[in-house]
């Protein structure tokens, strides 16, 4: 698409810096622009050239062996009690601002759900302890238009001041009314604050008007989604793994390029997720898929409580202790020919000509 339609595109839509290198990274991966190296069967002789790949986040084509070298560190993390799957939605009323100033408002994301999680399982009321949770941020939907919000993965327990781990109930972690309104008094109050602080340029957002765009989000429940994932830990991290290195759209779902469209597949929400194809004006496609380029250095996967950068090792022991849980078996570095049998990639090691 952007080989084909990108030279248009770019005569009227000049690129930010971070777009302009995504871009040039998504156009050289996999060609001879960032060299290769050759590859000789030891049966038969034969050579093939393999070019090398951008490893841009951004990148459809070079997420697997990222994912894969974070689920390797997860698995020395995760705790043997049954985890929970939330997702915190920003409303649509906020995309033209969430487009105007992207780290700000993620950043006020992240710190609005993180704060709201660590308040609940704080109150006795629920757990009374320090959880472990892990946050991954995604900005589109299936059509690519902007769609914020932040998948959670969260222990269902936490460990107590007093050293001893306390279990959710079966199938429930906190109710979901009340974290929706606790999530949105964080994040509004962020948002005013930032205002105040000049975070947000109040020129452009004049005092009438940020009224009637508080007015309109608080019209309306925020979005909170919660259900408890099936299986032990193995597959606990497995279902994190569908999300973490996701691109707004995978090449599978590209099913054609015209002269002037592409078509897409989609789940359509409103027919019980039925797949149908979705047309595309080309400039439309290109626009939409660069709203999901991430701030420059932006993490959009973050840990907090026992598993937080702080004083991890020491809290994952405690709780361990707490669980009568063994210690996770030491790192194995895995060999790039494991690791492609292991994702069932094996057929690429295979020679072309004798197989």
């Amino acid at each position: 698409v952007l080989r084909r339609h990108g030279p248009a595109y770019l005569t009227s839509h000049p690129l930010s810096a971070a777009k302009a290198k995504v871009w040039r990274a998504i156009l050289a991966c996999r060609t001879a622009a960032l060299g290769g190296h050759v590859e000789t069967c030891d049966d038969c002789g034969a050579t093939r050239h393999v070019y090398h790949s951008c490893r841009n986040r951004h990148c459809p084509l070079c997420q697997t062996r990222a994912k894969e070298a974070w689920l390797a560190a997860r698995r020395r993390e995760v705790l043997p009690v049954p985890y929970f799957h939330l997702v915190f939605t920003l409303p649509h009323d906020l995309n033209a601002l969430i487009g105007q100033y992207p780290r700000a408002l993620y950043e006020m994301l992240f710190g609005a759900v993180s704060a709201t999680l660590a308040e609940f399982a704080a109150d006795s009321r629920w757990l009374g302890g320090t959880p472990a949770f892990s946050l991954v941020l995604h900005t589109w939907k299936q059509d690519l238009g902007r769609h914020v919000h932040v998948h959670a993965l969260m222990a269902g327990g936490a460990l107590k001041a007093d050293g001893t781990w306390v279990a959710a109930k079966r199938g429930f972690l906190f109710p979901n009314k009340a974290l929706s309104k606790v999530y949105r008094g964080k994040f509004v109050a962020a948002l005013n604050a930032a205002r105040e602080d000049g975070k947000l340029n109040k020129a452009q957002l004049v005092e009438h008007a940020w009224r009637d765009l508080l007015a309109c989000v608080h019209q309306h429940d925020w979005v909170v989604y919660a259900k408890e994932p099936l299986g032990g830990p193995a597959q606990v991290l497995e279902y994190l793994g569908r999300y973490t290195h996701r691109v707004a759209i995978a090449n599978e779902r590209i099913l054609g390029i015209s002269a002037d469209a592409v078509s897409v597949r989609v789940r359509d929400s409103t027919q019980g997720n039925r797949k149908r194809t979705l047309r595309l004006p080309a400039q439309t496609f290109i626009d939409r898929f660069l709203l999901h380029v991430l701030p420059k250095g932006f993490k959009r996967i973050r840990h907090y409580g026992l598993i937080g950068p702080a004083h991890k090792t020491t809290r994952l022991a405690a709780a361990r202790a707490a669980l009568d849980a063994p210690a996770p078996d030491p790192v194995v570095v895995e060999s790039v020919e494991a690791l492609m049998r292991r994702i069932n990639q094996h057929q690429r090691l295979r020679c072309p000509h004798c197989g």
